[in-house]
């Protein structure tokens, strides 16, 4: 890694590419996407704000058991999924679920956690997905090995590893960055700041000048992105992406974005955080931002939106469908995928409890 701290320094300001009303920012430091980028951008935050709203209502209908809301944050998560190649891995937080739709799991797996069902319902490997990790920053480490192992094999993996501002105060952050700068590893660390650790604001985290600036420490490059500003997102995601494949090593990437609902359907923010706080960050919606930009370019017109609009119920109506049926989890399979090969102390627990169950069958 490097040394000179030109170029570890990250933006003074966050970049910005279009501003909260839809305008294209004047000598913007780096160039927009092209419009195929963006409008596919559109169509993805459209639908992680259906899910979002979907989600929500579900939780309050008792048919999930929990649901954080990326409300606010969808920028990050469409950005997230959108710059990944094939060959790439995404390791989401509990609050990424939009993120890892976007990649191409079915959503009906995607929320089996959620429900109390399964663990993960989706096969990490098919996807390239790994397990949402409700653990703050575990999910790093394992994003850091398997960015390390791709670099021993020759792969042109790169990682792309999720946390929030939280997790940044995890030992585990620290570690992740430690041995993925000691060992040139290929991950990308997006550290979504919403502002706060459920209650607790950034301000009584961190005083540093920024999250992205405790990468120096580590001589990983950071930067500061608008983590409403899709665009931006795209850009600068892009380029750190593109040079953990170059060989450069890891990247740090902190979007400054908020989270605009409860930490969870269980949450009342109210309790640590004043709706006029709430209210300025409505100004600054991901979606309707980069919809004016696209009405002012004439590249989105009342039919085009009503299309990906159409699409997103669509996949909301799938969710309250699949969603309504009642989870019939296989006790067996508590111990199917624990182990690749199963210790004694596995065999023994699962023989137990098929015997419990077979005393019951005889009942």
């Amino acid at each position: 890694m490097t040394r000179d701290l030109d170029l570890l320094l990250p933006s003074p300001h966050p970049v910005e590419l279009i501003d909260p009303a839809g305008r294209t920012v004047d000598e913007a430091t780096h160039e927009l996407p092209d419009d195929a980028a963006l409008l596919r951008a559109f169509a993805g935050l459209t639908t992680a704000r259906r899910i979002n709203d979907q989600a929500g209502a579900l939780a309050r209908q008792g048919r999930l058991a929990v649901y954080p809301s990326s409300h606010g944050q969808e920028a990050c998560q469409v950005a997230a999924a959108q710059v990944l190649t094939d060959d790439d891995w995404l390791f989401p937080t509990y609050r990424d679920t939009a993120a890892v739709v976007i990649r191409g799991v079915d959503v009906a797996q995607a929320f089996l956690p959620l429900q109390g069902a399964w663990h993960s319902g989706y096969d990490p490997h098919r996807h390239k997905v790994a397990p949402q990790a409700t653990p703050l920053a575990t999910q790093l480490l394992h994003a850091v090995g398997v960015a390390h192992a791709a670099r021993l094999r020759g792969e042109p993996t790169v990682a792309l590893a999720l946390c929030g501002d939280g997790a940044t105060s995890e030992g585990d952050f620290h570690e992740a960055l430690n041995f993925a700068a000691v060992f040139r590893a290929p991950v990308v660390f997006l550290v979504q700041n919403n502002q706060y650790a459920i209650s607790v604001p950034l301000a009584r985290q961190s005083v540093a000048p920024s999250l992205a600036h405790k990468g120096i420490g580590y001589g990983v490059p950071g930067e500061r992105v608008d983590g409403n500003d899709v665009a931006a997102l795209l850009t600068v995601l892009g380029t750190a992406m593109a040079r953990a494949r170059a060989g450069e090593g890891p990247q740090l990437v902190e979007a400054h974005t908020y989270r605009m609902q409860p930490h969870t359907n269980a949450d009342d923010s109210r309790r640590y955080r004043q709706d006029d706080e709430v209210a300025d960050w409505v100004q600054r919606d991901p979606l309707t931002r980069l919809e004016t930009w696209l009405r002012r370019h004439d590249l989105l017109d009342d039919a085009a939106l009503a299309a990906v609009t159409a699409d997103a119920d669509q996949l909301a109506a799938r969710m309250r469908t699949e969603l309504a049926r009642d989870a019939t989890p296989e006790p067996a399979e508590l111990f199917a995928h624990v182990y690749a090969t199963p210790t004694p102390q596995l065999v023994e627990q699962a023989a137990v409890v098929a015997d419990e169950l077979s005393r019951e069958d005889e009942h």
